[in-house]
């Protein structure tokens, strides 16, 4: 998977990321989250290795600008769809998990975790 299409793909997995709960279910464990961004972040490479657009746009928003790379994403999923459709339900379990778990952690906290793991 290319950098950029890590990234992105990333974030989406850093927004289940659970911070500690007394009442938390096991489905919301550490172990079960990663699992489940594991499967999916496999799935969506794959994916994205067979769409080469949706690859490259994915991969140039890396190195725009805020606002410039959420419009050629947009302006991308909006020309076409299906793709973008076929990426939502890859990272369904994902936004499911999050909404059960009631959990949302930024791209940039993701970020910050890993750098104090280096």
């Amino acid at each position: 998977m290319k950098p950029l299409a890590t990234l992105v793909l990333g974030g989406l997995a850093a927004s289940v990321i659970v911070a500690p709960s007394a009442a938390a279910a096991p489905p919301c464990s550490a172990s079960n989250l990663a699992t489940v961004a594991s499967g999916v972040l496999s799935q969506a490479g794959g994916y994205l290795d067979t769409r080469p657009g949706a690859n490259d746009v994915l991969t140039a928003a890396g190195s725009q600008s805020t606002v410039d790379a959420e419009n050629s994403v947009r302006g991308y999923f909006l020309s076409h769809p299906g793709e973008f459709l076929d990426l939502q339900n890859i990272a369904r379990p994902l936004i499911d998990l999050r909404r059960q778990c009631g959990v949302a952690v930024s791209p940039g906290q993701l970020a910050a975790l890993i750098d104090a793991l280096s």
